[in-house]
């Protein structure tokens, strides 16, 4: 059974960053294709970043790739999201799934105010 539980949101003023991480388990498959998805009030949830570990190719949302870093430690079946100069916009609940949207976890606040 597949379980992904993400740890590392907060509140942070404008300009900070955060790292968010999922915790990963359960694939009887080494390869697939993890990331983060966020939801912010009254609006669809949208795909952040995916990370394949196969190739540990990526794909950003173009509005966020210059800020947002998505990594992963193969040793701890870690997932990260590396966020730096967090906008107002940017406040969500951010959920770390699998990129095909079949496994999520139970997301992560983020709330970027000062």
């Amino acid at each position: 059974q597949v379980q992904l539980v993400e740890s590392g949101g907060g509140l942070v003023q404008p300009g900070g960053s955060l790292r968010l991480s999922c915790a990963v388990s359960g694939f009887t498959s080494d390869y697939y294709t993890i990331g983060w998805f966020r939801q912010a009030p009254g609006k669809e949830r949208e795909v952040v970043s995916c990370i394949n570990t196969k190739d540990d190719s990526t794909f950003y949302t173009a509005s966020m790739k210059d800020r947002f870093t998505i990594s992963r430690d193969n040793a701890k079946n870690t997932v990260y999201l590396t966020m730096n100069n967090l906008k107002p916009e940017d406040t969500a609940l951010y959920y770390c799934a699998t990129c095909d949207r079949s496994h999520w976890g139970q997301g992560t606040q983020v709330t970027v105010s000062s």
